[in-house]
């Protein structure tokens, strides 16, 4: 397997200093990385009381800038920046990841740029404004409204509150991603893509721009991924755009197994630009998703992207790996980046390891037709930066209709602006699925997905099974303290019943971490239950300031999670138990008597597995980690054909004997006696409620 670097080569025109924050070339995926120049590190930030030290890309608000000031709506960022004298000839880039929400840029007191939206990156041409060896102030006036409630804005709080501040978290405002330099050729390749949908090579497309963009001729060949190094060349039409096809010899498929990249280089007279790739192909088919020709089930974990101390933007390099191994470490497969265009660096750590990702824009909390044109115009930066990442196999849109006030089924107005903008980002992008509105309610969408979140498992139960079915397609929704509301899959009864994955994409429950490992086992087992679903995805990875939901705390350190180890649930095989648990720690009373559980076995593999269910007591609260009990039962051979699960099994335990509590540990093992799935029942005595302390009211 040939994959890209995780850290990609510098020149000594990168003149890194040695605490330099967020060192690293911002696009690994469109790499210039020859010519280059980080603008982070300490600038001056001009606030109406004060000009203070800030340190960029943290936020404002955030203590990694230095200055830890929320609900600042103005301030202006101020430095000197030189171009380098060895970029004589060329094209000189001002490039900005992401300023939150509104920036004018200046240099030496004239403003030569202008950019509104919070998450989306932009770029000025310098080259006539600053020769190579001279110095100039950079400034970039930035506001940041306190009252987002029209702007997309995700996760940040607003003033005045919004339905969701429960769910929000501090804002993030000011330069919150890298600022850098870097030198292109006086004709250079301003957009690129590659498309992968054919598997057997790169459709190269995008244009150029610069001193003469049509009629240009130029190179585009791969330097890494293929033995055979093929190249072709690509001639521009009369407005610089350019198309072709970029044929691999020996194809080498994108995948989680195997996540293997492209590099494919542009060369443009004095321009050079590589981007990475890989070939794959995700499509619906009927009720499925398939990758590459093969059935694709998705077990996927919400990731929001904040991290203690520095908020939306990670504190290093590591700290993006870092949550991408935390995920793949709990048996996820994909992660769901949610209301939020995450760092560049984390989609190519994603490329690189094989995770899958679910990527979708912020949106406003407020509808209105300039809320829902600003929601839309993110839509082509979303694609352009971020559509060659072979990882993103589903685009979101708007989100439990966060932004359309809660109520697409009761206003055509708000049905046609998530119509609108699917049909917005199909046009732009006609290769992955798209989710219109995650959560309920859809109007045009490729992918029914629904959140619901339950604390009894008798109603997880039931309510999982009659969607499964068609039997139920509306669930109760906690939209307030004091407003549940019954959401349906649909938004109207012309929304086609059948024909698209059905899939959960928000789930979990429970206050205390133990509570929340319980739930996660017997809910996710009864998503497994159902081979109509395409997948879920739970939950979520991470703490966030004060939503404890996380499978590890904000810190990214483990919880105590009762013994449970994440990735038995989350494995291609798993064991399904026929059983209502009663509660946290007491699936079951302690048994007197022979124990008869049903068992399932749900496989997710390429092929059909052969193998034995098993059975044996365990002290209570035994965890993952240590040997599995001496089996006390055993089934016959039970062979398990993929994505359909198995018949019911019959374990017949004994008692575990006079005990206070105990684990029945479940597993299921090859011809080699090799454990591929495995599972526990907690026995234990049902306290009812303490209700000591009670008294009437007067």
């Amino acid at each position: 397997m040939t994959s890209p670097p995780d850290v990609l080569p510098e020149t000594p025109l990168q003149l890194v200093e040695p605490l330099l924050p967020r060192p690293e070339y911002p696009r690994p995926d469109r790499d210039r990385s020859q010519r280059w120049v980080p603008l982070n590190g300490v600038w001056d930030l001009e606030t109406p009381e004060a000009t203070l030290p800030v340190t960029v890309p943290f936020a404002w608000e955030t203590t990694a800038s230095g200055v830890a000031r929320t609900w600042l709506e103005q301030a202006t960022y101020r430095r000197s920046i030189s171009v380098p004298a060895e970029w004589a000839g060329h094209r000189v880039m001002l490039c900005f990841g992401a300023v939150h929400h509104e920036a004018h840029v200046l240099l030496d007191g004239h403003q030569i740029g202008h950019h509104v939206g919070g998450y989306t990156p932009f770029e000025i041409d310098l080259t006539d404004r600053l020769s190579p060896g001279d110095q100039a102030v950079l400034e970039v006036r930035v506001h940041a409204p306190a009252d987002k409630r029209r702007i997309p804005h995700g996760k940040q709080r607003s003033i005045p509150r919004t339905d969701y501040d429960g769910v929000c978290f501090t804002p993030t405002s000011g330069i919150w991603q890298s600022v850098w330099l870097e030198a292109r050729g006086r004709t250079f390749v301003e957009q690129a893509g590659l498309n992968s949908d054919l598997l057997t090579g790169f459709g190269v497309t995008g244009r150029l721009s610069g001193d003469r963009p049509a009629g240009t001729r130029f190179t585009a060949r791969v330097i890494e991924g293929s033995a055979s190094f093929e190249s072709i060349e690509l001639t521009t039409d009369d407005e610089g755009r350019f198309d072709g096809w970029l044929p691999i010899g020996q194809p080498q498929l994108w995948s989680p197994e195997d996540p293997h990249l492209y590099r494919v280089e542009l060369s443009v007279a004095n321009d050079v630009v590589t981007l990475t790739s890989g070939l794959r192909r995700i499509e619906v088919v009927g009720e499925q998703l398939w990758l590459n020709e093969s059935r694709l089930y998705l077990r996927g974990v919400l990731d929001q992207g904040y991290w203690p101390g520095s908020g939306l933007t990670a504190p290093d390099e590591a700290a993006l790996v870092r949550d991408l191994e935390i995920a793949r470490e709990h048996g996820y497969t994909l992660v769901r980046k949610h209301l939020k265009l995450e760092d560049p660096r984390w989609l190519h750590h994603a490329d690189r390891t094989g995770m899958l990702v679910w990527a979708e824009p912020p949106a406003p909390s407020r509808f209105g037709d300039e809320a829902a044109r600003a929601f839309e115009q993110q839509l082509p930066a979303l694609v352009e930066r971020d559509g060659n990442h072979p990882s993103i196999v589903v685009w979101g849109l708007y989100n439990e209709e966060w932004g359309l006030d809660w109520d697409i089924p009761g206003s055509p107005e708000r049905a046609q602006a998530a119509r609108t903008a699917y049909e917005a980002l199909r046009s732009l992008d006609d290769s992955r699925p798209i989710v219109e509105n995650s959560g309920w309610s859809h109007v045009q969408t490729d992918l029914v997905d629904w959140h619901y979140y339950d604390e009894d498992p008798a109603g997880w139960a039931r309510n999982v099974a009659d969607l499964a079915s068609g039997q139920r397609e509306d669930f109760p929704v906690r939209l307030g303290a004091d407003f549940v509301v019954d959401k349906s899959l649909y938004a109207g009864p012309a929304h086609p019943r059948h024909g698209l994955p059905l899939l959960n994409s928000e789930y979990g429950g429970g206050f205390t971490s133990l509570e929340r490992a319980w739930h996660l086992r017997w809910q996710t087992q009864e998503l497994r239950r159902h081979d109509r679903f395409a997948g879920y995805v739970y939950t979520e990875l991470t703490d966030v300031e004060h939503e404890m939901a996380g499978l590890v705390d904000f810190d990214r350190r483990s919880k105590d999670l009762g013994g449970l180890s994440p990735r038995d649930i989350n494995a291609d095989t798993v064991l399904v138990v026929d059983l209502i648990p009663i509660a946290a720690g007491a699936d079951i009373t302690v048994p007197t008597a022979d124990l008869a559980l049903g068992v399932h076995v749900s496989h997710h593999g390429k092929a059909s597995i052969n193998g034995r269910l098993r059975a044996g007591w365990a002290a209570g609260g035994h965890p993952a980690g240590l040997p599995l009990p001496s089996s006390l039962t055993e089934s016959v051979l039970v062979t398990v054909e993929p994505f359909a699960l198995s018949e019911t099994v019959t374990l017949v335990v004994p008692p575990p004997g006079p005990v206070e509590s105990a684990r029945l540990w479940l597993w299921f093992t090859d011809a080699d006696g090799q454990v591929i799935a495995r599972t526990f029942v907690d026995a234990a005595p049902v306290e009812p409620p303490n209700r000591r302390g009670a008294r009437p009211r007067p």
